[in-house]
């Protein structure tokens, strides 16, 4: 595909600058890759994955999204967005697919490597949850292929097509609608 778009110059359409957010701290601890993109689930519940996006606002500031998603059902079970992407925003996506799905114990979520996710204050929440966690290669959009997707297709999918929003509020409530 890429050989034939550079063929006749065709180029795609970049929904919002590009945003380094995939940085890994580097005193974390290893995290092994349990789920190898295999990124199905035989019954609801027992795997989940989170990714973060960045959502631009029309005052040049972007908000950030964190999402849980059930890997049976890719139903969003977990959000949170803020203005700043630290450690509370996955956290707090975590805490409420937990309370969404009455627990997570003995539940693997996987991630990429951001700093949010390595930090030791995920980790000792995944351990109070029961959670055992997960992640893909460093900067390999593909190891968390169904969040990504999800992502792009909230991009997409924006009232008109409008890619920067107005301001902060109507952007959450347009993404929580």
């Amino acid at each position: 595909m890429a050989r034939v778009m550079r063929k006749f110059s065709i180029q795609g359409i970049r929904l919002c600058g590009r945003v380094r957010t995939t940085i890994s701290e580097p005193s974390a601890t290893p995290v092994p890759d349990l789920f190898q993109r295999d990124f199905t689930a035989p019954v609801p519940g027992v795997t989940y994955m989170g990714d973060i996006t960045c959502l631009p606002t029309g005052d040049g500031q972007s908000l950030c999204l964190a999402t849980v998603l059930d890997c049976f059902s890719r139903r969003v079970v977990g959000w949170s967005i803020a203005g700043r992407m630290r450690t509370e925003l996955v956290a707090d996506a975590l805490r409420m697919a937990a309370a969404t799905r009455g627990g997570l114990d003995g539940t693997v979520f996987h991630s990429d490597h951001g700093t949010q996710y390595t930090s030791r204050e995920f980790a000792d929440l995944c351990g109070e949850l029961g959670v055992t966690q997960s992640m893909g290669a460093v900067g390999t959009s593909a190891d968390n292929a169904a969040c990504e997707s999800l992502h792009a297709e909230l991009k997409r999918k924006t009232p008109r097509g409008a890619h920067h929003y107005p301001g902060a509020e109507l952007l959450r409530r347009t993404v929580f609608r």
